[in-house]
């Protein structure tokens, strides 16, 4: 009598975690995500989406494949929150409610046991493979007799090991009575385990065992693949939401100063930003003037000054001055929550590729369990000898395992990718190599992607040993990247700093201090010298003037210079047809300079992050396949939406995380290289995927009709499997 009682606080508790943990949409509707760790293929999201999506009162479902959690929105009081676990677990999924706004643990169990499962069995098809190939090269049979014996005491536990994997989710989907591919792996695995042990008790002179313990071996590689490629896009959302600090300083009505959560920033509290500090939410200045670091939403290096009335954006970092600045939102509402939001539904799309993978996964399992069962029945009925049936039909499953298929596009990628890393491009997504294949437009961003991104003193041998020591003395301990610069400068000389006690940093306009009775500036033109040239000199990007009381000593002049063979690299890429186009944040003038030295005819100025996203967006709707190029962290949307995008490692690290490939040198080269081994990789790819569908066409109907034994047949899945890889070896040339 205990059964009931449990089960009613078992709902109980799961109708408080839809409480605690839904979002109020309003209008008596709610959003809920739920954790379900077995989903692992298309096959998975289909029955869920499918299954859920019937229940009264639910609008919406959606599957996340990257994060394994399933989004639902229902309504009350149509809905009883607890019959959407329950139909999961009827599909076979073990479910529970989540907080939407936790964050996932660092720790990947998930990935760590199919690593273990992937060495295991590659431990035990190496040593079984080396017994297998002393039986078939004529051992004699007391030695065959002991050599299976080994084999079954290695295969036995690191097939039943390994294949854990395939076990428990083709139980799952038996549980939710519908099929998936892992069904008929694991029937192929359990039968080939179970008659190789029947023929070495029995003495039998046939046994697969090698068969048994490599077809999980070959199916973990493109398992493991697959997850790492999907945990990358869960690593992009974590990135940014590091960003955002934990907390800011409030001051109070009473003019007390109070540090509170980030999640408790409300629309018009005053917020106090120190120098260093990053803000949290969207605001405006209220008082104060500073540089404050705008990367974040232009990709600029270049500081901007701000001072009263200035509106600031989430995730700015303040650089010189105190500033008290009014917040205009809240952190949820603000730029850094919006690229966030932005970011995880862009995971939510469904791609092609796996809408593909649905149906080949509908068509593929039951197929092979038709096959498989009409060749066991067919046998015995002709023959009926039932073991010569059994084996028959065993070896028309091993023989239809997708080892090759499953092979034919992840063994490219991996050479593809060494043979990136050998020439600097590191690959973030391999299966980013297929799409990057059909691109035909590449949108660049401007500074850090064309050009380097860090301001270069440029005029540095031509300044006096002196003025240079003085001026480098004075930028020592300032955050501004032109005053760094300038520091870094001297130091590249060898020159002997002076100890420069009461420097001021002004913000906005430079350092002074007082040195025996003389004033000493370092900073804007027209802030350090009071007569002579005013402002900027033509030709020169940025300036900054040392003066001694009011009188010029030395022009400090900087240039953002482009990427080593740029220009070499656009017109390689003009060449084979690419429209190019160039979106940055900066204004129009320094844009079509650059633009104009490289040879790129199409730009944009002046975008923030939505409208580079818009701009991709756009180009995607309108039939194109973009490449998008970028390195700041306003460009994280835009990468993000790119079918394929790349950026150098100088990069954020949010922008490292959501590009599918990193440069890892200054030459923009690398933008071409990547694409022609997109090329050739895609090409293998189509060769591997003929070979393996003809193989399946021919050796499954010889299977079926017992021309060929379960030995044979793990020898032909063995060598389809191998050369596939030989064939995409190819590619390391």
């Amino acid at each position: 009598m205990a059964f009931p009682s449990e089960t009613i606080g078992n709902e109980r508790s799961s109708l408080d975690e839809f409480s605690l943990c839904s979002t109020d949409l309003g209008h008596g509707r709610y959003q809920t995500e739920i954790s379900a760790p077995s989903i692992h293929c298309g096959g998975c999201m289909r029955a869920i989406e499918n299954g859920v999506a019937g229940l009264p009162g639910v609008d919406f479902v959606r599957v996340n494949l990257s994060t394994k959690r399933v989004k639902v929105r229902w309504r009350k009081p149509s809905c009883d929150p607890a019959d959407i676990l329950r139909k999961l677990s009827a599909l076979g999924f073990d479910g529970h409610v989540v907080d939407a706004g936790a964050g996932e643990p660092d720790n990947d169990p998930v990935l760590r046991n199919l690593v273990r499962c992937l060495a295991v069995s590659g431990f035990g098809a190496a040593n079984v493979m080396g017994l297998s190939i002393a039986v078939w090269s004529g051992a004699d049979p007391q030695w065959q007799e002991t050599f299976h014996q080994i084999s079954a005491a290695i295969a036995i536990p690191c097939a039943l090991y390994a294949g854990q994997i395939f076990f428990r989710s083709a139980l799952s989907a038996l549980r939710g009575h519908r099929l998936n591919m892992d069904v008929p792996i694991s029937l192929a695995i359990l039968s080939a385990l179970a008659l190789s042990l029947y023929e070495t008790v029995t003495q039998g002179t046939a046994v697969y065992f090698d068969a048994a313990v490599a077809l999980p071996f070959f199916l973990l590689i493109g398992r493991v693949l697959d997850h790492l490629l999907r945990e990358r896009a869960r690593t992009v959302i974590k990135g940014l939401m590091r960003l955002s600090p934990a907390g800011a300083t409030v001051v109070q009505a009473d003019g007390t100063r109070i540090f509170r959560r980030i999640g408790d920033i409300e629309s018009g509290m005053q917020l106090i930003v120190e120098p260093g500090e990053r803000l949290g939410v969207d605001g405006i200045v209220a008082a104060g003037r500073s540089d404050i670091d705008i990367s974040l939403v232009t990709g600029e290096d270049a500081p901007k000054t701000v001072d009263v009335g200035s509106v600031l954006r989430a995730g700015t970092v303040n650089l010189t001055g105190p500033l008290t600045v009014e917040a205009s939102a809240t952190a949820e509402d603000s730029f850094l929550g919006e690229i966030i939001r932005t970011m995880a539904h862009a995971e939510d799309e469904r791609s092609p590729q796996l809408r593909w993978a649905d149906r080949a996964a509908e068509i593929y399992a039951p197929a092979v369990h038709i096959v498989a069962g009409l060749t066991l029945v067919g046998w015995l009925m002709v023959s009926g000898d039932w073991h010569y049936a059994i084996a028959t039909a065993i070896a028309v499953l091993i023989i239809t395992c997708p080892c090759a298929l499953g092979l034919a596009i992840p063994i490219v990628q991996v050479v593809a990718v060494g043979r990136l890393m050998k020439r600097g491009i590191l690959a973030k997504c391999a299966g980013a190599l297929e799409r990057l294949a059909d691109i035909d437009t590449i949108v660049f961003d401007k500074t850090g992607t064309l050009t380097l991104g860090k301001p270069r003193l440029y005029n540095a041998e031509r300044i006096d040993a002196a003025d240079l020591a003085r001026a480098a003395g004075l930028a020592r301990n300032a955050r501004h990247p032109l005053a760094q610069s300038i520091f870094q400068a001297a130091v590249d000389r060898g020159l002997t700093l002076p100890d420069i006690e009461e420097a001021n940093e002004i913000p906005g306009y430079g350092i002074q201090t007082v040195v025996n009775g003389t004033r000493v500036r370092l900073g804007k033109r027209d802030w350090s010298v009071t007569s002579g040239d005013f402002g900027i000199r033509p030709g020169t990007a940025t300036e900054v003037v040392l003066s001694e009381n009011g009188i010029e000593r030395a022009s400090f002049r900087f240039e953002n210079r482009e990427r080593e063979d740029a220009r070499a690299a656009v017109s390689c890429l003009s060449a084979q047809g690419y429209e190019l186009e160039l979106l940055s944040g900066d204004h129009a003038a320094a844009v079509r300079q650059v633009a104009d030295r490289i040879g790129i005819a199409k730009i944009q100025s002046d975008c923030l992050p939505h409208e580079k996203l818009s701009r991709i967006q756009t180009l995607e709707r309108d039939g194109h396949t973009v490449l998008m190029v970028g390195d700041g962290l306003n460009d994280s949307p835009a990468l993000q939406a790119a079918s394929v995008s790349m950026t150098p490692s100088t990069a954020s690290e949010i922008s490292r995380s959501a590009a599918d490939f990193v440069f890892l040198r200054e030459s923009l080269m690398a933008v071409p290289t990547v694409i022609d081994v997109a090329k050739r990789a895609r090409a293998l790819i189509v060769q591997n995927l003929i070979f393996a569908a003809g193989y399946n066409l021919i050796a499954v109907p010889f299977a079926a009709l017992g021309f060929v034994s379960p030995l044979v047949a793990a020898v032909a899945m063995s060598s389809s499997s191998l050369l596939v890889t030989l064939n995409a070896i190819r590619l390391s040339r």
